[in-house]
């Protein structure tokens, strides 16, 4: 399948996925946010944090079959935040927004992280987490990434081009190669604001500290093969949290939400069973277009908007097609560019050894 930025046909169930749940959109303050939302409002709510790359459309097959089983997923897509504390308040207002008060979050490599920090600092509402691919501490981006300071300048295509080269190039599985195609397409759909808030927060150093969190709430669903994230990082995971509860792909590469869904359900179920959250199937009636999959405690969200094609646009207007006022914390004069030969050569030195988690 070639990469679905490059105009190929979206596989034939996500397709599906899409004619049946809703995306919304939501300006809180002066973030928007997307998000997916389907399965019982009854039950506690999992949601799926991805990682750099990823946008809420990668948690898909997730959302599809756990759904189904009487769980409620919500997947999101990381907002235009540029610092790990701006994450915290701007995340905890999603929730409040959405009247959740205790969360149950599955987080991806960069996602992963953002899911640790804030079981950090707001311990009271983080009931169980699910890592994956994941990561401690920011340090060894940082140093790999010496042009950072430029990243709200750069242009989009140089930031993508470097974002991808944490992919690592085939041959693939088929499903590995499908999976890669899918999260290049979804890279394809994200503007240079979004680009940069994500790289940023991979590059500001900071450490997860001590976490209230008993061990045995957390699940460490690593693949055995290879990822972006290098597994010294992922072993501090598991050195830090001795333990949690092991979920060991023996493949899957940087996405194995898409390349191996059934046993990432399989797992998601377990963990969500272990930490008390029971399923309700005799709620689930069908997928219906409003994403409530037959829930008779549906969310009204009076301020979500129409799912349409995602370009640019999406990501800088809010409710009614007004603009989202900027981030007071964004970076600086973040509309100029500097000259794209100055970018481009401190960016092609470093391409060569990126560390980027791009899973």
């Amino acid at each position: 399948m070639t990469g679905l930025g490059g105009g190929a046909a979206a596989p034939g169930d996500y397709v599906y996925f899409k004619s049946v749940v809703p995306l919304h959109k939501i300006s809180i303050g002066s973030k928007l946010w997307r998000y997916y939302d389907f399965g019982p409002k009854a039950v506690p709510p999992l949601i799926c944090i991805p990682g750099i790359a990823g946008t809420a459309d990668v948690y898909y097959k997730q959302i599809m079959s756990l759904s189904m089983k009487g769980y409620r997923v919500i997947s999101i897509d990381v907002p235009q935040v540029w610092n790990h504390h701006e994450w915290i308040h701007s995340f905890e207002k999603f929730l409040d927004s959405m009247n959740i008060h205790h969360v149950h979050i599955c987080g991806t490599s960069l996602g992963g992280f953002l899911a640790q920090i804030f079981a950090q600092y707001r311990p009271r509402r983080v009931k169980s987490l699910v890592l994956s691919n994941t990561f401690l501490e920011t340090h060894k981006f940082a140093a790999a990434m010496p042009w950072s300071p430029l990243v709200s300048w750069t242009p989009s295509f140089l930031l993508k081009r470097y974002l991808l080269t944490g992919i690592r190039d085939g041959p693939h599985e088929p499903f590995i190669a499908d999976s890669v195609d899918f999260v290049v397409g979804q890279v394809e759909t994200l503007s240079r604001e979004d680009l940069s808030s994500r790289l940023i927060l991979n590059v500001n150093v900071a450490s997860v500290g001590s976490l209230s969190l008993p061990d045995s709430f957390i699940t460490i669903m690593d693949t055995n093969d290879y990822s972006a994230v290098p597994q010294q990082l992922k072993d501090q995971v598991s050195e830090r949290y001795p333990t949690a509860k092991r979920a060991v792909l023996r493949t899957g590469g940087d996405f194995p939400f898409l390349s191996r869904p059934d046993e990432v359900n399989l797992y998601l179920q377990l963990h969500l069973r272990r930490v008390g959250v029971e399923p309700r199937p005799d709620l689930v009636q069908g997928f219906t277009r409003d994403g409530s999959s037959g829930s008779s405690n549906d969310h009204e969200d009076r301020n979500s908007l129409d799912d349409h094609p995602r370009d640019d646009g999406d990501r800088s207007s809010g409710s009614n097609g007004r603009k989202t006022e900027h981030s007071e914390s964004g970076p600086p004069n973040s509309d100029g560019l500097v000259p794209t030969s100055i970018v481009l050569g401190m960016v092609s030195s470093a391409l060569h050894v990126s560390l980027c988690a791009c899973s």
